[in-house]
């Protein structure tokens, strides 16, 4: 933990329809039709989306958004109801507490925790999903961990650069 915590730069409140915003862009960007390949490891983008605001902003998202999303997602996924909304409140749960010192690290540092959460967000799902009768999926079901902490420093630039503060001209 070198200078890079005193060296971040104060990001401003984000306003609540661009947060309503981009969980809808999450939400659509999951439901895309892809072909079988790609649908292997094609991220949460949801959970990507709730875990990036419940660590920058974590007094503006909170258990109720990561419910109700999750409940969108288990009906547009046709799996279990509560199935996501599980995973993804156990998600805010652990990403509320460790805001803090996730906010100590780059993007890039924050990525390897970031694989942990999706991981063990997709470990509730399978967990949720096998009580509840469905299939057993192959090896290759927890891909989408490993790919959502490689695009982890892309969403996390895009959904920072409306929060970013605007330069004063005056200013030298």
């Amino acid at each position: 933990m070198s200078n890079d915590y005193l060296e971040q730069e104060i990001t401003l409140h984000a306003k609540n329809s661009f947060i309503f915003l981009s969980l809808l862009i999450a939400l659509l960007f999951n439901l895309l039709p892809l072909q079988e390949t790609i649908l292997l490891l094609r991220p949460d983008f949801v959970a990507i989306t709730l875990l990036y605001w419940n660590i920058n902003q974590p007094q503006r998202i909170g258990m109720t958004v990561s419910f109700v999303a999750g409940l969108i997602m288990d009906v547009s996924n046709s799996s279990i109801l509560g199935q996501h909304a599980l995973a993804y409140c156990l998600l805010t749960f652990f990403a509320m507490i460790l805001h803090r010192r996730l906010r100590l690290f780059n993007i890039f540092q924050q990525a390897p925790q970031i694989f942990w959460m999706l991981l063990f967000v997709q470990f509730v799902v399978f967990l949720t999903g096998m009580l509840g009768g469905t299939y057993f999926p192959d090896w290759y079901y927890f891909f989408p961990s490993a790919t959502g902490a490689l695009i982890w420093p892309i969403i996390s630039f895009i959904l920072s650069i409306p929060q970013k503060p605007k330069s004063d001209p005056d200013e030298l």
